[in-house]
């Protein structure tokens, strides 16, 4: 892949890794619909109650969109693993019925193979997402759905992350065609490769994040993993202190922190908001310094300091895909302005082996 220039200076690894995204998803369609439908069926056995998956760092994220996708768009049941149960000298818990998926875009952190290797000792049915079809990850599964998006040598994971948002929706695809259309499917990279295109062009308007002292970041439903990947994106980047909540999860205590050196950041990705974050966001605005809101709703994006749109006729399962986008950006917006190495954060490596 070739380094691309912006302004007079040549673009890190972390851009142009950002820029691929949507030729990325271009690329892994075939390979990934074929993978899709092998995983597909393997979750819609006799046998499969429920679907455990086990992730950690920004895979953990794209765990959160598969359990809300699969249990909005298919009715299955979807829990998120607790890898510590699996290691650490405990008999692992039963996975009766279950199907388990793990996803790593190294293949190589051990707690999350730890998972997948007790469900195999269980005799269930296994499942791994990830970048490195030849890792000790892919050992263990029955079907391994590869990424496919070449080498992501930044630290910070973009590629693989919308990878694995894709990836998790051809599965559901596969399981319920009616609802996920593959026309939809083939529209994405293109809507992708626009968004990050347009983001780039105007990166400069987050540099007032960089005086965010924390910025708490808030979505619900599919967009709760989009919440949850901004403050990543962000903290891990930026060195901004950042978290992300569901809004009633931020209601019941963490709002306290609001005030007018923070900022709130409200990402509500489909073009007609719930009534209730529209009303939450114009009350909690007045508490915060800095508002964003990432948003196909325009009163939303009538409310916040800084507003960014998110297409209006994209489906519903694909908002959040190009939702992350801003966070994506802001991330490397607040990385360059900073001290530290853009593709390398202080202390941060590209595969993190936690047990």
């Amino acid at each position: 892949m070739e380094a691309v220039k912006f302004s007079n200076k040549i673009a890190s690894t972390l851009e142009t890794e950002l820029r691929d995204q949507g030729p990325a998803l271009a690329r892994r369609e075939e390979s990934g619909w074929r993978d899709a439908e092998r995983a597909a069926a393997l979750l819609g056995g006799d046998d499969v109650d429920y679907l455990l998956i086990a992730a950690r760092g920004s895979s953990d994220n794209a765990a959160r969109y598969g359990q809300y996708l699969l249990g909005l768009e298919t009715g299955l049941t979807v829990a998120l693993a607790a890898p510590w149960l699996y290691g650490h000298g405990h008999q692992p818990p039963a996975l009766a019925r279950a199907a388990v998926l793990a996803i790593s875009q190294s293949g190589r952190s051990p707690d999350v193979v730890g998972v997948l290797a007790a469900a195999r000792s269980q005799g269930r049915p296994t499942i791994a997402l990830t970048n490195a079809p030849e890792a000790p990850l892919a050992e263990h599964a029955d079907v391994v759905v590869d990424l496919a998006v070449g080498p992501e040598r930044s630290v910070a994971a973009t590629k693989t992350y919308t990878a694995s948002l894709h990836a998790l929706a051809q599965i559901a695809s596969a399981l319920a065609p009616d609802r996920i259309s593959a026309e939809s499917r083939r529209a994405l990279p293109a809507q992708l490769e626009t968004a990050v295109a347009e983001g780039l062009a105007g990166r400069e308007r987050f540099d007032v994040l960089a005086r965010a002292r924390p910025l708490t970041v808030v979505g619900r439903g599919l967009d709760y993993a989009t919440a949850h990947e901004t403050a990543l994106k962000v903290r891990e980047l930026g060195g901004v202190p950042a978290e992300g909540f569901s809004l009633p999860d931020l209601l019941h205590g963490p709002v306290a922190a609001l005030d007018r050196d923070a900022m709130l950041w409200m990402t509500s990705s489909g073009p007609d908001a719930e009534a209730e974050v529209i009303d939450a966001f114009a009350e909690l605005r007045s508490r915060a310094g800095v508002t964003v809101a990432v948003s196909g709703d325009p009163r939303l994006l009538e409310r916040a300091d800084l507003a960014v749109a998110v297409p209006r006729d994209i489906e519903e399962w694909a908002g959040p895909v190009i939702a992350v986008v801003a966070g994506q950006v802001a991330g490397l917006r607040l990385a360059e302005i900073g001290e530290g190495d853009v593709d390398r954060p202080f202390g941060l490596a590209k595969v993190t082996l936690t047990n």
